[in-house]
């Protein structure tokens, strides 16, 4: 086996992890069982992660910056500040059919550090990682468009953390594809609504 950069091996064993987690479940997955997913010894695990919360935390940012990063490649400005809005929550909307086992990988996540003593700061990380994703997504929308916005980058970023979270737990738990063209639209109208 090549011997490769601690930080790409890192990378590797956190996306092995996703896989296990994913198809597993957290409780269920081991350390044992993500070096057999990355096709790496235990040892090179333990040497990139010195513990469990080391590996989640990273399970977490990868995670976020998944989704992140298709809706970075898809605000780019269009005709309307509708039309950007609605094609950056497309490409995440699309993400989220996708890859749903990623997604309710989220929600095992959050509640696993909320159960887990000692780890229930991952949880507040990983929403407090999903409101910076925001206020920056936001930041640079407002600033492409020289936007003025009626309440600040911080609730926005934190209201659209919470509705885009309750929107992918429903459509993760109701699976109806067919409303949520009008859910969307409905969403980015009303932020169109906060842009004076």
């Amino acid at each position: 086996m090549a011997r490769r950069p601690s930080a790409e091996r890192r990378r590797q064993l956190t996306e092995a992890a996703i896989r296990a987690m994913a198809r597993d479940g957290v409780p269920r997955t081991t350390t044992r069982s993500i070096a057999a997913e990355a096709d790496v010894s235990l040892s090179v695990f333990h040497y990139c992660f010195d513990s469990k919360q080391a590996l989640i935390e990273s399970v977490i940012t990868t995670l976020t910056d998944h989704s992140v990063a298709v809706v970075k490649e898809a605000l780019r400005p269009k005709a309307t500040l509708e039309e950007t809005v609605r094609a950056g929550f497309q490409a995440y909307w699309d993400h989220v059919r996708a890859h749903p086992d990623e997604h309710m990988l989220t929600y095992e996540l959050t509640q696993y550090a909320l159960r887990e003593p000692g780890f229930e700061h991952l949880a507040r990380r990983q929403h407090e990682l999903y409101g910076s994703a925001f206020a920056e997504l936001i930041e640079r929308l407002r600033l492409d468009r020289d936007l003025e916005l009626t309440v600040p980058v911080p609730v926005l970023a934190r209201y659209l953390a919470a509705v885009t979270d309750g929107l992918t737990l429903n459509f993760l738990v109701l699976g109806d594809e067919s409303a949520w063209s009008e859910i969307l639209d409905t969403v980015v109208a009303h932020i169109a609504g906060l842009v004076v």
